[in-house]
């Protein structure tokens, strides 16, 4: 118990502290965030990996409303958990090169975000599930308005109207849940047990998904993404797209296949349908893109949207793939928005047919930028493949002709992410990229961490299928045996 609090609430002390550090602000933020992350991997080291839930804690909050502060890790939250922790200090230490305004505000918020979300992936009380959604959009509000690019107030504003209106859609499916709740608390058990017909089952399925889908985000609920992963600072893109993104996956298994199992079944095709349109959609709006940061937002969503499919598939293979491919993704996509920093440091700009050469200047950020994109476009032996081929499987499960217009996001995805790679490393070098400098410190040091994630997770991907398939399986069986009941 004292565990989960201290994994909980450590990133909150370090963003109060941050806060008030000055200069040392980098510093301080630094070593928080790697304690954060020593202290989640001690939890999962001592994690057993069964379908239980471990680490509860469970502590009476607002007792007059059926509110606990009761939250727990079983082994779809400890991978979430895990990516969480891991990816914040390689953000912070992506960062080490860049002198912000406000330098104390900025890593508190960046640490204040990492609380909102652990209490997300750990919250057993939809009432703090929801005090934790809300409390992880703040800090990235700011970031994103505070240091973001040009026109960021007017895309800013787009963000947060978007995520604001489906957390509101998500309210009011909880409140007529707790409504309905004989026992008139949270509990996400208790949810689990209620016993609705298959129309409030309907109409709780929109209110969740739609708040889901805009996080994640899935087709048509997009069009916020690429404005904001674009004007946002670079780190602000890395905790949006590496670890925001998430919450929408994870609340979609967490809380909606459980609790409304019929309404996934009623409803789970036009999901599955809306996924795969956003992954020939996105593939294909990422090969007009001039800009590299765009084309790389425009990836995630096509990458979202499989991810997405194989969850409404419903069945082992698209489960873990999820979870695989969650962690996968966090990795990649935070490498890959690293690189175009370093570009964009370098040489102020992004635009792919103003680049070129830099292997011949740079091989070092050559050979790494080459493996992270082989990782994202899912080259056997790196970590995106196993995901994505478990994903596929899932899918086709479900559905021949939905796996085969799916599986159009690995074709499409190589195609324009290596002729990407080769506009902007390879060919000859020119007046802006002539000068271009190799990485160095904390620059080796975030590139080569995720080069080695992506190649160990691909070549031995075993402990996280092992870390969440207990786990998966209960969670199927649950809802297979509610939906029986509902039927």
């Amino acid at each position: 118990m004292e565990q989960l609090l201290l994994l909980i609430f450590l990133p909150l002390v370090g963003a109060i502290i941050t806060a008030f550090a000055g200069k040392s602000a980098k510093i301080v933020s630094t070593v928080f965030s790697v304690v954060s992350l020593v202290l989640a991997l001690v939890i999962a080291g001592n994690f057993i990996p069964n379908a239980s839930t471990q680490f509860e804690v469970n502590l009476p909050w607002i007792a007059d409303l059926g509110i606990n502060f009761h939250a727990g890790i079983d082994g779809i939250s400890m991978l979430v958990v895990l990516l969480t922790n891991l990816l914040v200090p390689i953000i912070i230490l992506s960062s080490y090169n860049h002198e912000y305004k406000n330098p104390a505000a900025f890593y508190a918020l960046i640490l204040f975000m990492q609380c909102g979300l652990l209490l997300v992936f750990t919250a057993l009380d939809a009432f703090l599930f929801y005090i934790g959604w809300e409390a992880a959009l703040i800090p990235i509000y700011f970031i994103c308005a505070i240091w973001g690019g040009k026109d960021r107030i007017r895309i800013n504003m787009k963000f947060f109207v978007y995520t604001i209106a489906g957390s509101l859609f998500m309210l009011m499916g909880i409140i007529y849940l707790y409504l309905q709740n004989p026992a008139h608390n949270f509990d996400i058990q208790a949810f689990y047990a209620l016993n609705l017909d298959s129309a409030q089952q309907g109409w709780i399925f929109w209110a969740f998904f739609i708040a889901f889908a805009i996080k994640m985000p899935v087709f048509p609920f997009h069009t916020w993404q690429p404005d904001t992963y674009t004007a946002a600072p670079t780190q602000g893109t890395m905790l949006l797209s590496g670890i925001m993104l998430k919450m929408g996956i994870y609340g979609v298994i967490r809380w909606l296949l459980p609790i409304v199992p019929a309404g996934v079944h009623d409803w789970g095709q036009i999901a599955i349908i809306l996924s795969i349109i956003g992954i020939v959609y996105a593939s294909l709006i990422a090969f007009t893109q001039k800009d590299a940061k765009r084309l790389v937002a425009y990836s995630s969503i096509a990458h979202v949207g499989l991810i997405s499919a194989g969850i409404f598939a419903f069945n082992q293979q698209g489960m873990q793939g999820a979870m695989v491919q969650m962690l996968s993704h966090g990795i990649n996509v935070v490498g890959l928005f690293f690189v175009l920093d370093i570009i964009f440091s370098r040489v102020k700009t992004n635009k792919i047919e103003e680049l070129g050469g830099i292997a011949k200047v740079a091989p070092q950020l050559a050979l790494t930028f080459l493996i992270i994109v082989l990782g994202t476009v899912a080259l056997p032996g790196t970590n995106g493949f196993i995901g994505e081929f478990l994903l596929l499987i899932g899918v086709y499960n479900y559905g021949i002709w939905a796996a085969a217009i799916a599986g159009l996001t690995i074709i499409f995805g190589a195609v324009y992410m290596l002729r990407m790679y080769q506009n902007v490393m390879l060919g000859e070098t020119n007046s802006l990229t002539i000068t271009f400098t190799d990485i160095k410190g904390t620059e080796k040091l975030v590139l080569y961490t995720i080069c080695a994630l992506i190649i160990v997770l691909g070549v031995y991907p075993k402990p996280i299928l092992h870390l969440t398939e207990a786990s998966v399986q209960h969670l199927l069986e649950q809802v297979n045996q509610k939906l029986n009941t509902v039927n």
